[in-house]
């Protein structure tokens, strides 16, 4: 497969993305490609485990367009390390239209990949969006309310009054042209975003070089009331959710209900957040799972080929 540099024009500014071009003939039609359009989750940069992901999808014939929001890894953007969930939607669009004008891309079959923050993105799209032809939620962050009830009983009271403490002075700071930044991720008790046992090291596993392990702690108050979940109803495209049912970042019993309501196929896997990434138990089914769900929706092999792909796969996972 061959990798290339992209550049994405958002509001005078650009989003910084690699474009993977698919193997074979698998998904080709006369119009090209299936291509996944495929973005990081809270702080995440497409360096940070998102080639693995699009290596095995663009093995498997899909092109795929890999980017990072503006403000982060690559991209532009004058303000730096800051979560905006309507920036992000706008930088998801304007990817998912640079995909559909890209050359050998089939522009009638653009599929929405996100994980985490980016997967309940992946639900506000598809709801607004009904061109899409396929949608991937993995471990989707669909409800800041139900990830809100769990974070007071994961952190301390101490924790929570700190955090909060520090994204009201950010967003005061910002108003006069400073701000305040927090680590991404952080050892128990450090004052970070997120800081549960293991999730420091789960971080530096999947970073690349891009990756800055900062946030602006006014991200905090951006996307406390972010909830996906409310406009899972409207999608109409076939959507998988992947769910980790030990996950303890995005609250999986919130991304059964937003699934269920958006009529999605389920895949559940006995893991935590990150276990799904390159390098964990996980990720080769996670991403096994994804490829046989866009073949079922979106290959130009006889779909009696596909069925017994899934099945034969069905029977060698007992």
């Amino acid at each position: 497969m061959t990798r290339t540099d992209m550049d994405i024009p958002v509001q005078g500014e650009t989003c910084s993305a690699w474009l993977y071009r698919g193997e074979g003939d698998a998904f080709r039609n006369e119009a090209g490609r299936p291509c996944v359009v495929m973005a990081h989750g809270f702080g995440g940069t497409v360096d940070c485990g998102l080639e693995g992901f699009a290596e095995g999808l663009a093995a498997a014939g899909l092109d795929v367009l890999a980017f990072d929001y503006r403000g982060f890894g690559r991209s532009g953007g004058a303000v730096r390390q800051t979560i905006s969930i309507r920036d992000q939607l706008e930088d998801y669009a304007a990817a998912i239209a640079a995909a559909r004008r890209t050359d050998g891309v089939d522009p009638d079959r653009v599929v929405a990949w996100g994980v985490s923050l980016s997967g309940g993105h992946v639900l506000s799209l598809g709801a607004s969006d009904p061109r899409l032809a396929a949608l991937v939620a993995l471990t989707p962050a669909t409800d800041a309310r139900a990830a809100s009830a769990a974070s007071m009983k994961q952190y301390s009271a101490g924790h929570l009054a700190k955090s909060s403490w520090a994204a009201l002075r950010d967003k005061v700071g910002a108003s006069r042209g400073g701000g305040v930044s927090i680590p991404l991720a952080g050892r128990p008790g450090e004052v970070a975003a997120l800081s549960l046992p293991g999730i420091y090291e789960d971080y530096l596993s999947i970073a690349g070089p891009s990756w800055r392990n900062e946030v602006t702690a006014r991200s905090f108050l951006e996307i406390g009331s972010y909830r996906p979940v409310t406009v899972a109803e409207k999608v109409t495209a076939p959507l998988l959710v992947q769910i980790g049912d030990l996950d303890r970042s995005a609250p999986p019993h919130a991304a059964a209900k937003a699934a269920e309501k958006a009529r999605a196929e389920v895949r559940h896997y006995p893991c935590d957040h990150f276990d799904v990434y390159p390098g964990k138990q996980w990720f080769d089914r996670a991403l096994e799972h994804q490829i046989l769900f866009l073949r079922r929706h979106l290959a130009v092999e006889p779909a009696a080929a596909v069925v017994e792909e899934v099945r034969d796969a069905r029977v060698a996972a007992g």
